[in-house]
């Protein structure tokens, strides 16, 4: 479960990890936190790895935002490869609770969301999860 505030931007090498976690993009990714939207702050790459790739920021990372807000999103496949796209299911949550959720289609031949969510860091993750899940199951 990626930080909702994390926007992936290339996968990182596999790291000191001897055994690499189960990441929720499927892998580790560089990236920016887009806490503030006005303002691109891209972390060191350990708190990378270890904050905003696995998500729970809340109290753990002095930029995550006060009050209501999701603090960790999780992907899963839910239909693979029929008619060319990837369905996938997600689900925002807060303190280890689902908080909303919703579904996606990814084209594979096209690389991209169909009808992509509003949300341009909720995409950029789905994208960036489908990516990997294709990659890693060719």
């Amino acid at each position: 479960m990626p930080c909702p505030f994390f926007s992936p931007e290339q996968p990182l090498d596999r790291g000191p990890w001897t055994h690499p976690p189960r990441l929720p993009l499927g892998g580790a990714y560089s990236g920016s936190c887009r806490v503030r939207p006005d303002e691109f702050h891209a972390p060191p790459e350990s708190h990378q790895r270890d904050v905003c790739n696995c998500g729970y920021a809340r109290g753990r990372c002095d930029r995550f935002p006060a009050g209501d807000a999701a603090d960790a999103v999780r992907f899963s496949v839910s239909g693979n490869r029929k008619a060319g796209k990837l369905k996938l299911v997600y689900i925002l949550e807060r303190e280890h609770a689902p908080a909303s959720h919703g579904s996606l289609e990814f084209s594979i031949k096209k690389g991209v969301l169909i009808d992509s969510p509003a949300d341009g860091l909720l995409a950029a993750q789905a994208r960036a999860f489908a990516e990997t899940y294709l990659r890693k199951n060719r």
